[in-house]
């Protein structure tokens, strides 16, 4: 099963997203959506199915629509996802015991718009944070990441960069 991993639109699709997730069995976007736009163009691009978190730049539409924390098993991986997550050594508050109770193999999350894939030995899983491939924000470049599930393991992990964000101008 091939999975494609954003987050961090900020209403923003690049038209690439097209081609690099077209192939995907499932699509999922770790909050700070912005838009159902976006989340409208994951599903023109008929994935079997997509996992959606809000974040806090969200409005309500997007919160009525998606859900907070996500937890899911796939070929005996088990998935947790939210958006504001922290990162090991500095877990944003509440979710370490969310993953001491829920023991995730895998926790992903958004916000800090930096790419980061780390084992933590401290609840005994993955961390992954695709960063942002949104334009708007403080990262340098814009990343998702693509990987596949096989045999109960995380495979082919690659990441894609979509170039640089903007820069806004000093006045």
């Amino acid at each position: 099963m091939k999975i494609g991993l954003l987050s961090d639109t900020h209403s923003h699709w690049d038209k690439r997203l097209d081609h690099y997730l077209s192939d995907c069995d499932e699509i999922w976007h770790a909050g700070d959506i912005g838009s159902l736009l976006v989340t409208d163009a994951i599903e023109a691009l008929k994935p079997q199915k997509i996992r959606v978190v809000f974040g806090n730049i969200d409005d309500h539409q997007i919160r009525a629509e998606f859900k907070e924390d996500l937890h899911w098993t796939i070929d005996g991986v088990r998935f947790f996802m939210t958006h504001i997550g922290g990162r090991p050594g500095r877990y944003a508050k509440g979710i370490r015991s969310k993953l001491i109770k829920h023991k995730p193999n895998v926790f992903i999350c958004g916000h800090s718009h930096l790419l980061l894939l780390k084992r933590d030995e401290s609840w005994g899983g993955l961390y992954i944070n695709p960063g942002a491939c949104g334009i708007y924000g403080f990262h340098q470049k814009r990343t998702l990441l693509t990987f596949e599930i096989f045999n109960g393991q995380l495979q082919d992990m690659k990441v894609v960069e979509l170039g640089d964000r903007i820069k806004r101008e000093d006045n």
